[in-house]
């Protein structure tokens, strides 16, 4: 049977937002994560974090480093109570330098490769399931692959290019209120209107 599943942003929703960071020790949950994972905790959803990383295509790290934010994410749900399921990076760049990431995909948001990726192996209801960041590429990225978006006014998207994609199912402040809004939706009719509700 299908799971449900919460797809979180890293940089600037679940974590404080420092920019290419790939230090364990930097790694500080951002305002209302640690509350928001452990509500995630008693939640029937997976949850997985996908996240852009084009520091690897820029030469500014390398793919293996990786490995351990990941570990870090793992041990920060775990001290929440709550289980990560995947972290799932998009290490390309159109305008990189370094083989073979320097070029396009379907995996950098705003495409919605990683959660169809994540889907996949984890046989994930993507029609029930919520894609919660902080700028309007994740809204897209979400809203692409059949997901209901929640976008965080936090003050990150700083564009706002706007299309018919990239209108979220709801704004909320901070990760908190998203899995608030999340618990007390999730069930609801995938067509509802978006912007269904603003939570603060």
């Amino acid at each position: 049977m299908l799971r449900p599943a919460v797809f979180l942003d890293k940089d600037g929703t679940l974590l404080d937002d420092v920019p290419y960071n790939i230090d364990p020790a930097l790694m500080r949950l951002a305002p209302g994560a640690r509350a928001a994972l452990t509500l995630l905790a008693a939640s029937p959803f997976a949850l997985f974090v996908i996240s852009n990383q084009p520091g690897v295509a820029l030469g500014m790290f390398a793919r293996s480093a990786l490995t351990e934010v990941e570990a870090q994410l793992h041990h920060l749900f775990a001290g929440c109570g709550a289980t990560l399921s995947g972290a799932y990076w998009c290490p390309h760049h159109p305008d990189g330098k370094v083989a073979p990431y320097n070029v396009g995909c379907d995996c950098r948001k705003p495409g919605s490769g990683l959660l169809r990726r994540a889907a996949r192996a984890h046989r994930i209801d993507l029609g029930r399931s919520w894609f919660i960041g902080d700028i309007l590429d994740d809204v897209e990225a979400g809203n692409r692959a059949g997901c209901r978006t929640v976008l965080l006014d936090n003050g990150h998207e700083t564009e706002w290019i706007e299309g018919p994609l990239r209108v979220p199912f709801a704004r909320a402040a901070h990760l908190h209120a998203a899995v608030q809004f999340v618990e007390r939706h999730h069930g609801g009719c995938r067509t509802a209107p978006l912007n269904a509700e603003v939570t603060r």
